[in-house]
């Protein structure tokens, strides 16, 4: 696998990340030393936000400004996925944004669930945590 450029995270991701993972702590930790940006679309943060005051690690990693992005969907990006649902048979507007989200920005995407965006990308880059 080639080395990223940068990591788009799933709720798969952010849910390990919340249970202390540690080869996700280390994959993040690597990407931060080489510099490369860290993205957390909002669909995924929605599906794995549940109570900042329980999720203390998962709230402090989105709050590091400098260190994490958060992309928010606009009208394209819900047509976008729309679409690339359309076409792959697939109903999950999420995932689909996250491979958008990383194929924007050429990015591995991370993830406890791969066979979805097998379906959604064949030839996107996948981590499993």
């Amino acid at each position: 696998m080639t080395r990223p450029s940068g990591l788009t995270l799933d709720a798969g991701a952010l849910i390990a990340l919340e249970r202390g993972d540690r080869r996700l702590r280390v994959l993040l930790d690597e990407t931060e030393r080489a510099g490369w940006s860290i993205v957390v679309p909002v669909g995924p943060l929605a599906q794995a936000w549940r109570d900042g005051a329980r999720q203390a690690v998962l709230a402090r990693f989105l709050s590091a400004v400098d260190r994490v992005e958060i992309v928010e969907w606009d009208v394209a990006t819900a047509r976008a996925a729309g679409v690339l649902c359309g076409r792959t048979g697939t109903s999950d507007v999420v995932d689909a944004s996250v491979v958008l989200c990383a194929r924007e920005r050429d990015h591995h995407v991370v993830t406890s669930d791969p066979k979805d965006f097998v379906v959604l990308d064949a030839q996107l880059p996948v981590i499993v945590v």
